[in-house]
């Protein structure tokens, strides 16, 4: 069982950057690919990066490709996702994600463990 607490959410103005912490509970955290997702009013719930279990290997939605940047700190058992030059697109709901696995997972449903989510919101 993993418990994933989100921080670090709030209101930005265009071209501002934001920090997001995901804090993991136990003690196998080194062992989970984990993943950022987000979703706003109305839409589907979409994949924005994911970092595997060594921080050796990552991935972006292209959206946020060159503007977002996934790390974690296994230590901190924390994943986080830095936001530079945030849009108005891009606010929403982020969720953090968890799940045991060696490769990097894109998609939803091959995660199991979720956080509550922290809400970004990007004014023009």
């Amino acid at each position: 069982q993993v418990l994933l607490v989100e921080s670090g959410g709030g209101s930005v103005q265009a071209g501002g950057s934001l920090r997001l912490s995901c804090a993991a509970s136990g003690r196998t955290f080194s062992h989970y690919t984990m993943g950022w997702f987000r979703q706003a009013p109305g839409k589907e719930r979409e994949f924005v990066a994911a970092i595997d279990w060594s921080g050796g290997r990552t991935s972006y939605a292209d959206s946020v490709k060159g503007r977002f940047t996934i790390s974690r700190d296994n230590a901190k058992n924390t994943v986080y996702l830095q936001m530079n030059s945030l849009k108005p697109e891009d606010t929403a709901v982020y969720y953090c994600a968890a799940e045991f696995s060696s490769r990097v997972l894109t998609i939803k449903s091959e995660y199991d463990y979720w956080g509550q989510g922290t809400q970004v919101t990007v004014s023009s």
